[in-house]
């Protein structure tokens, strides 16, 4: 058999836990960091006093590095008459449910990087920061860049890609159609254009000089062989995480995983305004999956989120954000840090035994 040699020198395992916002908290991060792999967690819907918590939580339960997760997008300029046309067509759902519409309160739901932020990564000085959604600005860039920090940020296609080692990222997240969660995706908003991995992966590869992660669809050993076998140095995985038992996952979320098949996921901007993959629900069949008249991302989030809370506490699933990649029948009830080292172990015995 032989040697598999993986230059990866990030965390012991090529193995970059996706940060998966309303689904895990410091305890898959801390497991995953345990485990070997680079543990992750998401910080776009939290305050800094909220993330201060949550370093100071993975420093007590790991001394491995692990990664902080911002997004980086421009917030859109206010479009009332947007949003007001978007609750007229939401008014049937609001009348079902008893709700209001004036009283459905306006805000953004996810925030980027600022300047709060970033002094407190000046401050806690975490190992790894990525964003998504591009990069923030050139100085809150320098700034965090000079702790010490390592960058990665995510690109959807070769130009993104290039786009990002041109502005010093030390890796390049190559996330392919077929990934979980909100795209990427900042120098285009054309998803038809987006590539699968497998077709972006090398091309991304041989496009820069940086490590570059593999995302979309990976959620095994034998996904993690077939990335780096593409030359990926490392494999992200986000999906295979949700029904561990240190992932957050809600109980609804769960049983639609538990049943997920192949065809089950779709990309839809209707829960935040920006696509992003999850499982079909009724809310993206009745109005979607894409639907241009959501208002522009994040902002759509505030006119779904009293339709799921209605729906969620009479044990409906029909207006919640479920995200998920298409290898969502991957997905295992396992501890987040056996998995992790088993898929690795697979990995290497799938790579060695093809040498």
């Amino acid at each position: 058999m032989g040697v598999v040699e993986i230059m990866w020198p990030f965390s012991q395992f090529p193995i970059v836990q996706a940060p998966m916002a309303g689904s895990q908290g410091p305890a898959l991060c801390i497991s995953v960091c345990e485990a070997g792999g680079l543990g992750s967690i998401p910080c776009a819907m939290l305050t800094p006093a909220m993330l201060r918590e949550q370093i100071a939580q993975i420093r007590s339960g790991t001394k491995a590095p692990f990664n902080v997760n911002f997004f980086a997008h421009t917030p859109p300029a206010p479009d009332e008459a947007r949003e007001a046309n978007w609750l007229r067509r939401l008014a049937p759902y609001y009348a079902e449910a008893g709700i209001d519409p004036d009283t459905i309160p306006k805000g953004p739901g996810r925030a980027p990087y600022d300047q709060a932020m970033c002094a407190l990564i000046e401050e806690l000085q975490p190992p790894v920061v990525s964003f998504h959604f591009g990069l923030p600005d050139e100085t809150l860039l320098a700034r965090t860049k000079a702790t010490g920090a390592r960058i990665f940020s995510s690109a959807t296609t070769v130009a993104e890609a290039r786009w990002l080692t041109g502005r010093g990222v030390d890796a390049v997240i190559a996330q392919g159609r077929e990934a979980g969660g909100h795209r990427g995706m900042f120098l285009t908003d054309d998803i038809e254009a987006q590539p699968g991995l497998f077709a972006l992966l090398p091309q991304v590869v041989d496009a820069v000089d940086v490590p570059v992660i593999a995302a979309g669809g990976v959620a095994d050993g034998r996904g993690i062989a077939a990335a780096l076998a593409l030359g990926a140095s490392a494999a992200q995985i986000g999906t295979a995480y949700l029904l561990t038992p240190q992932a957050t996952t809600g109980a609804l979320h769960r049983a639609a995983l538990r049943a997920a098949k192949d065809d089950a996921t779709r990309l839809t901007n209707l829960y935040t305004g920006r696509p992003a993959r999850g499982l079909l629900t009724r809310f993206m069949r009745e109005k979607g999956p894409i639907n241009a008249e959501a208002p522009a991302f994040p902002l759509a989030t505030g006119a779904v989120t009293p339709l799921r809370t209605f729906h969620e506490k009479r044990g409906s699933g029909d207006f919640s954000p479920l995200w998920s990649g298409e290898a969502g029948a991957l997905a295992r009830e396992q501890d987040a840090g056996e998995l992790t080292k088993r898929w690795w172990e697979d990995a290497r015995r799938i790579m060695s035994e093809r040498i």
